[in-house]
């Protein structure tokens, strides 16, 4: 549904005449966040359940990798716990002090969970190091079977949140748990291989590998974050066509003051002056150019500001 605003141009309407000057639109509802309540909530239980599991048994059997592990997944289970809070606050309706409502936080939790990562990476690399100067006895089948679990559990979770890859919350979310299964892979392989040669360092040096691959998926994410954060134009857009695109519409002389930014992870906005010396007086125009840029480039909120380009009151010639 489209609403309209008067223009700041100093004219004054009388009450039921038309401002041909600007219109809002946000009718983007298949760009809204998809829900994932679900998703989250069966996420998080497996995995506070399996990180107690996965605790107890490396403390029973004296294996700091299986303890280290736990650990690792402890602060997926707060990046779930987080990503799960801003998707929650992204549906708030807006306030009087937020009024683009909290869309944005879906923003700040993406870029809350690449800290997450850098910092389970951190983890890793020092008990890696750690146990390439002081081996430890190989628990080669306590490490298979307790890493197997959490290959099932962690590549369960990872999987309900493979069709919103799109959203970058949503992504982080997922790269957390699929992180979190490559590194149960990693240990289960390293067991097998303790296992049948009691090579202490199979374990350090498959650490390093699985490190190297959630350092490479974490990078992504942090960069993407921090572009969102900064307000960015969304890499799926060229501002280019964008402005081709409304320079190319009937009666459009110029475009300027053309703005792109992401309202959160899901949605866009768009804000631009049109310069139309022959300005249509009515919404259908701009209505047809907010639809447009919908279809075209996935901009769901946009304010389009017309211009005649002289001192013409719109109001008098309409």
């Amino acid at each position: 549904m489209a609403h309209d605003h008067t223009a700041h141009h100093g004219h004054d309407h009388a009450e039921g005449e038309t401002d041909c000057h600007g219109l809002h639109d946000h009718h983007g509802h298949h760009h809204a966040p998809k829900d994932f309540g679900s998703a989250f909530a069966i996420g998080a239980i497996l995995n506070i359940g399996f990180v107690i599991f996965e605790a107890t048994f490396g403390f029973l059997y004296g294996s700091m990798a299986l303890v280290a592990d736990a650990g690792h997944n402890l602060s997926d289970v707060l990046a779930l716990l987080l990503a799960w809070g801003a998707s929650i606050a992204a549906k708030r309706a807006p306030t009087e002090r937020y009024t683009y409502g909290f869309k944005s936080s879906t923003i700040l939790a993406a870029l809350a969970n690449a800290l997450l990562l850098a910092v389970a990476i951190g983890a890793i690399l020092f008990e890696t190091v750690h146990r390439m100067f002081e081996p430890q006895e190989p628990q080669g089948m306590v490490m298979m079977i307790v890493a197997g679990i959490g290959v099932l559990i962690n590549a369960g979770t990872a999987m309900l949140f493979m069709r919103g890859q799109e959203d970058l919350n949503i992504r982080g979310a997922y790269l957390h748990m699929a992180a979190d299964a490559l590194v149960s892979v990693g240990v289960v392989i390293a067991g097998l291989i303790i296992l049948f040669t009691g090579l202490w360092w199979i374990d350090p040096l498959v650490s390093l590998a699985i490190v190297a691959m959630i350092a490479w998926g974490t990078w992504g994410l942090a960069k993407d974050s921090i572009k969102m954060g900064l307000l960015a134009v969304p890499a799926r857009i060229d501002v280019a066509q964008v402005r081709a695109h409304l320079g190319s519409l009937e009666g459009v002389k110029d475009v300027h003051d053309l703005h792109i930014w992401p309202m959160s992870t899901t949605e866009t906005a768009l804000t631009a002056h049109l310069t139309m010396p022959g300005a249509p007086c009515s919404d259908e125009f701009l209505h047809s150019i907010a639809h447009s840029l919908e279809d075209n480039f996935g901009i769901g909120h946009a304010t389009i500001q017309v211009e005649r380009g002289d001192e013409t009151d719109c109001g008098t010639d309409c």
